[in-house]
């Protein structure tokens, strides 16, 4: 079959193979890809952010985003039949979206939500599942609390915003100009145009920031917190509990919490608290969450679609900072 194989780690080390079709284990559906989506996880693996905690062994396909049929279902699995419409985000050192077939543990998988198309469907799972994770897992949102949100009109944050909004916060996303209309169609409260306002100089006291950027602006999010609020970040620096949720042996917990080192100290200075975010598949969850797109409490934003054949293409694109908003999907149909 035809796949995209991180050969090398680095810039250039994604190209096109012909490879075997995967096997299928006890546990798995094979799901024919009808539409995969673009992520900046990717570009991390690749890259090889994670090598030391996630061991791909190269080459190995990319792609944690999925939706598509079902073809082969293994002998243990009892949810699924062959023709089923599902998405998924398949757990990691199981990854492999950008192929024209892949093999996923059934409890990583989810009937497709039936209002979506296989195109809006595969721009979800990753986004929806970090942003359920971090609201009403490890935040534990409750109506009425304040939400900033960087980013809003990015895949992540478009959906942090929706689903934010349905729990009941009030929410603030910082956006250029020209999304201030998409983000607040979405339910944000309060517009920061970051391109002329200083976000820490308008907003305070807000209990959540979920910041996607790093370095400065996550320094600049603290300072926003009420006493006892809370950091997460996306993108880093990773702390000792990334370490924990990977498996990790001790050590990788000191070098973590040596990267956030700085971080986390100036969060204990004003007296809030930060938290490093990885998600984790779920197939249960984005039965969830597929109810909320069906009921229309939750829409998929969509920037725009390559065929297959350009899906180094699409990363460029995403890579390059010329994503508009939303997510950039990949289409085999």
């Amino acid at each position: 079959m035809k796949a995209f194989v991180v050969a090398k780690y680095g810039k250039d080390g994604l190209r096109a193979a012909e490879i075997a079709e995967p096997q299928v284990g006890a546990n798995d559906v094979l799901v024919r890809v009808r539409a995969a989506s673009i992520n900046p996880l990717d570009k991390m693996v690749r890259d090889g952010e994670f090598k030391q905690l996630l061991k791909y062994k190269t080459p190995f396909v990319l792609g944690h985003d999925v939706a598509g049929v079902v073809t082969e279902v293994g002998a243990g699995v009892r949810d699924f039949e062959v023709g089923d419409e599902v998405y998924a985000r398949p757990r990691d050192l199981r990854i492999g979206t950008f192929a024209e077939y892949i093999a996923i543990d059934e409890s990583d998988v989810a009937p497709k939500p039936a209002s979506l198309t296989a195109h809006e469907a595969a721009a979800v799972p990753l986004v929806a599942l970090a942003a359920w994770q971090i609201l009403v897992e490890q935040a534990q949102l409750q109506p009425g609390q304040k939400v900033l949100v960087h980013a809003g009109a990015g895949g992540l944050g478009s959906t942090v915003i929706q689903l934010a909004k349905y729990l009941g916060a009030q929410v603030a996303t910082t956006a250029s100009g020209a999304r201030a209309e998409l983000v607040s169609d979405l339910g944000a409260d309060i517009v920061i145009d970051y391109t002329k306002q200083d976000f820490s100089q308008i907003l305070s006291g807000y209990d959540l920031v979920l910041d996607s950027l790093g370095g400065e602006n996550l320094l600049k999010s603290l300072t926003v917190l009420k006493p006892g609020g809370l950091a997460i970040g996306v993108t880093g620096p990773p702390d000792s509990r990334f370490a924990e949720q990977l498996g990790a042996p001790a050590p990788f917990k000191l070098v973590m919490s040596f990267l956030s080192r700085k971080v986390r100290g100036a969060a204990k200075k004003l007296g809030v608290r930060y938290s490093f975010f990885f998600m984790r598949a779920s197939g249960a969850q984005l039965r969830e969450l597929g109810a909320l797109y069906d009921a229309g409490h939750l829409r998929p934003v969509l920037d725009s679609t390559f065929p297959f054949d350009r899906t180094l293409d699409a990363m460029a694109h995403v890579e390059s900072g010329k994503v508009k908003a939303g997510k950039v999907v990949v289409t085999l149909d």
